[in-house]
């Protein structure tokens, strides 16, 4: 192709099941000056098929068509395989907390499948709020009441809400550890809303919306979830642990 000359790229992808899964297909159409040629760029598999978002009400064929502007076949051959990461992407999507791993207060990796089988209460925390007191004495009586019966609480810090958890990880394992004798265990600080989210708190206020929108309105938010790993349901800050105590008694 000589320099300057306009090229464009129309890109072909579709989904067809196979015994396997779905498989992506795709062609491009490259075409510079008045002379078109077509590209027939390679076949991805992907474990899409049963995506149900992907599923075609009244067609055995799945399709989706994307037209694009592109420099050159390469190009386009290139943000097809892109868009086929994007439908795996969405064909694996976290299907409970389980499917998580976050870090520790302490760095550590910590794969989120090692409470199957517990009942969580999860917690964003803060060293510095009005509701810090009152809520690290509940947490840590609950806790100590249910934690052999398969119990545990999960917290979080979040510095989102008034700047109230501005120390770092060291500081605030020192503060919960030494003032509150918690023993749950404590994580990385996080965000829990905006653009940063942390992906286990996406999911979270995916599964069990607030009063006024899915947004995390305050320190000491609270999730219950489950045996399976299922958010059964959502506390505002203000909803103290032992009024919580009679539902985590039911799925224990």
């Amino acid at each position: 192709m000589r320099c300057g000359a306009r090229s464009m790229a129309l890109v072909s992808v579709s989904l067809v099941p196979s015994s396997r899964g779905a498989l992506v297909s795709t062609s491009a159409t490259a075409v510079s000056g008045s002379r078109p040629r077509k590209v027939w760029l390679p076949h991805f598999p992907r474990a899409a098929a049963s995506n149900p978002a992907l599923v075609a009400s009244k067609s055995s064929v799945f399709g989706r068509r994307l037209a694009l502007g592109a420099v050159g076949a390469g190009v386009a051959a290139q943000i097809a395989w892109g868009a086929g990461k994007a439908f795996a992407s969405t064909a694996t999507k976290e299907k409970s907390i389980h499917d998580f791993t976050v870090k520790n207060i302490d760095g550590k990796d910590i794969d989120l499948s090692m409470y199957k089988g517990k009942v969580l209460l999860v917690v964003n925390i803060a060293s510095q709020c009005g509701l810090t007191s009152g809520n690290y004495k509940e947490l840590v009586e609950v806790h100590k009441k249910y934690k052999d019966q398969g119990f545990e609480v999960l917290a979080f810090p979040c510095n989102q809400f008034g700047g109230q958890e501005p120390g770092t990880n060291e500081e605030i394992k020192q503060f919960a550890c030494t003032r509150y004798k918690a023993e749950f265990p404590i994580f990385d600080k996080v965000d829990v809303n905006g653009p940063s989210t942390a992906p286990v708190y996406q999911f979270l206020k995916s599964s069990k919306g607030g009063l006024l929108g899915d947004s995390i309105k305050w320190n000491f938010g609270k999730f219950l979830v489950n045996k399976d790993g299922q958010v059964v349901e959502r506390y505002a800050p203000t909803t103290s642990p032992f009024q919580i105590e009679g539902d985590i008694k039911k799925l224990l």
